[in-house]
């Protein structure tokens, strides 16, 4: 849902943009614009001594954050806390998502200093709990795995008093790739539904729900800290999202995050409704009844969002 990192290569690429998606007609698209926003999405300009340091630091060694490229609403909050969020294995995304503004193409070669380089942004940022997410990199047989893990090390031996927490994609449904995963066991492991059984294919074109539960499993099975995360606004009902509740708890996820969804630009699905903040306390209530250990839930939360409370 967010831009991210730019890379600097000469190679020339061909990236292609997401093409418009509609879940029943092209009419849906609300004529190629995108809604105003309420009043309850607007969020003020970031402040704060650890806010000001870490942007400091990222201006003087040029790092590259998702927070900041992406212009999360969250940015403020989450430096303030010390939490950043890294994208790693390029730029370019092997799927096209109908949500996501991430470009979708032929990928450049792994980056096999990728590792220490996010390693040292990190340090350098004096970041107390990571979040690393990556691109989906489908072309690769291992799925960009074993950039995963070796990025994990690196932190972990660079900054070892940072905690991580790790975004992952489903590796379309490769054991072997999530067990790498699982081997360098990150505090905690994200993989996020996106939206609920029905919409998944619109959504998600190449993903699949039942997939993703699967994934989310063998995490928990593995003795990981699991969280997932869906968006409102693209159609769900109510008993829909409590019905993914349930599937999640069913796979042993503690954390789960639920935000509004924002069409990124008009070649994306459109928002279908903007939700009122509350009943997104409703779904936290009902969340936490359910046994999540921690339900973060409002129009702006993001994946990350609190990230660093999730430890606890």
């Amino acid at each position: 849902m967010n831009e991210v990192i730019q890379q600097s290569n000469t190679r020339k690429i061909s990236v292609k943009l997401p093409r418009k998606k509609s879940f029943d007609s092209q009419k849906d698209l609300n004529s190629g614009s995108i809604q105003r926003k309420p009043k309850w999405l607007r969020v003020k300009l970031p402040t704060g001594q650890n806010y000001k340091h870490v942007r400091k630091l990222v201006s003087e060694h040029k790092l590259h954050t998702i927070c900041e490229s992406g212009n999360c609403p969250n940015m403020g909050e989450c430096w303030g806390e010390g939490t950043a969020t890294f994208m790693i294995l390029g730029n370019i995304c092997t799927r096209s998502c109908g949500f996501c503004a991430v470009a979708t193409g032929r990928p450049l070669p792994v980056d096999w200093n990728e590792p220490d380089k996010v390693a040292e942004s990190v340090s350098l940022m004096e970041v107390k709990h990571c979040v690393i997410t990556s691109v989906d990199r489908d072309e690769l047989k291992d799925g960009g795995s074993i950039i995963w893990a070796e990025t994990v090390k690196a932190v972990r031996q660079k900054s070892p008093g940072t905690t991580m927490e790790t975004l992952i994609s489903d590796f379309k449904g490769d054991q072997e790739a999530v067990q790498r995963i699982i081997d360098v066991a990150p505090e905690i492991v994200s993989h996020n539904m996106e939206t609920v059984r029905r919409l998944t294919r619109q959504v998600r074109i190449q993903a699949k729900y039942d997939r993703s539960l699967e994934v989310l499993r063998w995490l928990h099975e593995g003795g990981m800290r699991t969280k997932s995360g869906i968006m409102l606004g693209l159609g769900e009902t109510e008993e829909e999202v409590i019905q993914t509740m349930d599937d999640l708890r069913a796979v042993g996820v503690q954390i789960m995050t639920i935000g509004q969804y924002l069409q990124p630009t008009p070649r994306h699905l459109p928002v279908r409704e903007f939700i009122n903040p509350e009943q997104f306390k409703k779904y936290e209530k009902i969340g936490l009844e359910k046994g999540f250990r921690f339900v973060e839930s409002g129009p702006l939360v993001r994946s990350s969002y609190r990230a660093e409370k999730h430890m606890a």
